[in-house]
């Protein structure tokens, strides 16, 4: 089964976290909420409090296979400057495997020197990252090993693509088919 680390913090966006985590377990992905510290209710950007499974000192990277960042500029800025985060970022890159981000946390990404030329944020942020490589025409952009996102409204697009990607086209229909996802290409 598929292993997927979800790390969350606190200002994280509830949107793009619920969704992210619940279209991967829909997909058949086992999905590792992680707090970055010992608190293990992680309250999000609009006051929504989620109960993680596990610290992210528990984290064994090497049983991943992918790790996906929510946004939320609070969470984001906590995962930028989490030593654990970049660390892990940066391990997975260099092994070859799957990272995502949406929304904002690209910037963290963009800080472990793991984002890719082609990736898309929420707009705004590119200023930030770099404008080179940026594109708002697309819901979802996979360059090599990293997806990146737009923003809340994507979220479930995102999710679709890292089914499609860990799991296949076929459980990516299903998936998409039930959750009535049409506008996702």
């Amino acid at each position: 089964m598929s292993r997927v680390l979800v790390p969350l913090a606190n200002g994280f966006e509830e949107i793009e976290a619920i969704n992210i985590i619940d279209v991967l377990r829909r997909g058949g992905i086992e999905v590792l909420v992680a707090s970055l510290d010992a608190a293990m209710t992680v309250q999000g950007a609009h006051n929504v409090r989620v109960l993680a499974d596990m610290t992210i000192d528990d984290v064994d990277v090497k049983t991943l296979d992918m790790i996906v960042l929510p946004g939320g500029w609070g969470g984001t800025v906590a995962l930028r400057d989490d030593v654990n985060i970049q660390r892990i970022l940066k391990e997975m890159d260099k092994e070859g495997k799957n990272i995502g981000a949406i929304c904002a946390a690209p910037l963290a990404l963009h800080t472990a020197g793991v984002l890719k030329h082609n990736y898309t944020c929420y707009p705004s942020m590119e200023e930030q990252i770099r404008e080179d490589g940026f594109s708002d025409k697309e819901m979802v952009v996979q360059d090599a090993n990293v997806m990146t996102s737009r923003g809340p409204a994507t979220a479930i697009c995102f999710g679709l693509q890292i089914v499609k990607k860990l799991k296949g086209t076929q459980k990516y229909s299903e998936v998409k088919s039930a959750l009535l996802a049409t506008y996702c290409l």
